[in-house]
C-alpha cells in the first residue's frame, strides 16, 4: 500500500501567456519641444510616417489591440492603449516608439499595466437565478424563466468583452487607477464576500443606466502595478464620463471604499491626426 503524497494536477507549464484574459498597457507620452525643433522637415517627415505606422495596429508582430489618443492637459500629449496575450508584445509597442526617429523627443510620463479578467462580482447563471429571487421574482414563473434565459444567452458575450475586449470607436476616454481601501473599520478586503457581492451589485446597476453611452473595461493590476485595479471609460461625449463618475462615487463601494489615481482624459484619434493636432508637421 502506497503511503505517499496523493495525486495532484501538474502546474502549467511556465510561460507568460495567461490562462484567461490579456495583458492591458495605457502607456502615456509628452513631445519634448526643445528636441523636436532640432529635427529638420526631412527627419519629421520620415519619424511622422515611422510612427503612424507603429501605431498603426497593422506592423508586423501588433498586438491584438491598439487605440491612439490625444490626451487633454499638461499629464501627456497623447495615450496608447494595447491588450495582447503576451506582455512582450505590448511593450514593443512602446519600445518601437522610444527606438524611432521621433523617440528622442517623446518623453513617457506615466504606465500602467493590468489584466483582463472576469470579476468574481459577475453573477454566474445559477447566481443570477438567486438574485431574481431575491429581488423577488418566483423561481421557475414566465417572469423568472424569461430573465434567466436573456441573461444565459448575454454572459458569452459579456465575458468575451470582459476578457477579449473590442475597443470601442467612441470619441471620449478616460483612463483611471484606483484601490480599495484597508483602514480600521473600511476594509474592503476582511468584509464578508456576500457583503461585498451586494455593494458591487448596487454599483454596477449605477453603470448600467448608462449603456448605449459609456462602456467600460475593469482591469487588475494586484501585484503588477502600484494599485489594484484599472478603469478605462469609453463615452459617446466626454458629458458622459463625468456623470457617469459623479454618479457612481454615491455608492457605497465606492463613497466608502474607493480610492482613486490621477485622470487621464483624452480623445481617440489616428497616429496622423495626433500628430498633426500636437504640431508635429
Amino acid at each position: 500500500m502506497s503511503h505517499g503524497r496523493p495525486n495532484q494536477t501538474p502546474p502549467p507549464p511556465p510561460s507568460i501567456i495567461p490562462t484567461e484574459g490579456w495583458h492591458c498597457a495605457h502607456y502615456y507620452y509628452s513631445f519634448d519641444r526643445a528636441l523636436l525643433n532640432a529635427f529638420d522637415a526631412d527627419e519629421i517627415m520620415a519619424g511622422r510616417a515611422e510612427l503612424t505606422q507603429i501605431l498603426s495596429g497593422e506592423a508586423e508582430g501588433a498586438p491584438e489591440r491598439i487605440q491612439v489618443s490625444i490626451v487633454s492637459g499638461h499629464k501627456a500629449d497623447f495615450g496608447v492603449m494595447l491588450m495582447d496575450p503576451n506582455p512582450l508584445i505590448v511593450d514593443s509597442v512602446h519600445q518601437s516608439i522610444m527606438a524611432s526617429t521621433l523617440g528622442p523627443a517623446i518623453q513617457p510620463t506615466y504606465s500602467f499595466v493590468s489584466l483582463s479578467e472576469v470579476s468574481e462580482y459577475v453573477p454566474s447563471i445559477e447566481q443570477y437565478g438567486e438574485r431574481l429571487i431575491r429581488d423577488g421574482e418566483e423561481a421557475g414563473s414566465e417572469t423568472f424563466e424569461a430573465k434567466l434565459n436573456a441573461y444565459r444567452q448575454r454572459e458569452p458575450m459579456m465575458r468575451k468583452q470582459r476578457l477579449t475586449p473590442e475597443f470601442p470607436q467612441w470619441p471620449a476616454t478616460c483612463f483611471y487607477p484606483m484601490n480599495k481601501k484597508r483602514k480600521v473599520g473600511e476594509n474592503w478586503f476582511t468584509m464578508p464576500f456576500a457583503e461585498r457581492n451586494s455593494l458591487m451589485a448596487e454599483h454596477a446597476q449605477s453603470g448600467m443606466q448608462f449603456a448605449g453611452r459609456v462602456s467600460q473595461l475593469i482591469t487588475v493590476s494586484v501585484g503588477l502595478d502600484d494599485w489594484e485595479w484599472g478603469v478605462t471609460l469609453w463615452a459617446r461625449n466626454p458629458e458622459y464620463l463625468k456623470e457617469i463618475v459623479y454618479k457612481m462615487r454615491f455608492d457605497e463601494a465606492s463613497a466608502r471604499y474607493a480610492e482613486f489615481g490621477p485622470f487621464y482624459t483624452s480623445y481617440i484619434s489616428t497616429a496622423a491626426e495626433m500628430l498633426d493636432h500636437c504640431r508635429v508637421k
